[in-house]
């Protein structure tokens, strides 16, 4: 007698059906986030992340990340990052960046949080950018009942200890002196315009020239004063012999 074949198909389309999930599971990478002090007003908590690499031709190159409500830049500093990659803080938040990762590698890294806000769980916008210029935008906070396409890594915290209190606002770091303008240091800097040549001295012949026609002015005039009263003294002279 001949079995069936419709639990075959059953079993067959099962199968395929299953195939297809597997697929389509590791393809949702994202950014994942956790702390083993994940609890409001957590004092030097450290905060660890892991940005999924999704390409197989192109490796990850920096994560940027937003603080969210109640954190501060001054409140941030780093602790792990990947061989090579550097820590950068920016005016909303920080940037981890370095050489290519391997595709499919993970960027895997941690930062210290001075203390945590006093909320229920903190979100933290994530910008993965790869070597091929590509970026995942793991920003999206859930809407409703709906789940995210691509969900901003989210860090949910417990409630505070007893007695727990906020600390006073970190202070900001100073910022760096701002650049000089460069117009100014140019002109700062700049040696003074060269005189054309001959015109220096003959500015000091002018000045030579001048002053030697004015001595010479004056003598003459001391010459001829004196010739006129030699003159009348003589006339005056004769007048009186006679």
């Amino acid at each position: 007698m001949q079995r069936p074949r419709a639990p075959r198909h059953a079993l067959t389309a099962l199968l395929s059906l299953g195939v297809v999930l597997g697929v389509a599971g590791p393809a949702a990478a994202h950014v994942e986030v956790n702390s083993s002090t994940a609890q409001a007003l957590a004092v030097d908590a450290t905060v660890t992340f892991s940005a999924e690499g999704e390409s197989s031709t192109a490796g990850i190159t920096d994560v940027k990340v937003t603080l969210p409500a109640g954190l501060a830049p001054a409140d941030i500093t780093p602790d792990k990052t990947p061989d090579g990659w550097a820590f950068t803080p920016t005016a909303d938040g920080w940037t981890v960046a370095g050489p290519a990762l391997a595709p499919g590698a993970a960027a895997e890294y941690s930062v210290k949080v001075r203390q945590l806000p006093s909320t229920t769980s903190v979100v933290f916008k994530t910008l993965v950018d790869y070597s091929d210029g590509h970026t995942d935008r793991w920003i999206e906070t859930p809407q409703g009942d709906a789940k995210p396409e691509h969900p901003a890594p989210v860090l949910a915290l417990r409630p505070a200890a007893a007695g727990a209190t906020a600390l006073p606002a970190a202070a900001a770091p100073s910022a760096p002196a701002p650049a000089a303008s460069v117009s100014a240091t140019l002109t700062a800097s700049a040696p003074p315009s060269p005189t054309p040549s001959g015109s220096t001295e003959k500015a000091d012949d002018d000045n030579g020239e001048s002053t030697t026609t004015i001595v010479l002015g004056g003598l003459i005039a001391v010459a001829v004063i004196g010739t006129l009263v030699a003159l009348l003294v003589r006339r005056r002279s004769g007048r009186s012999g006679r």
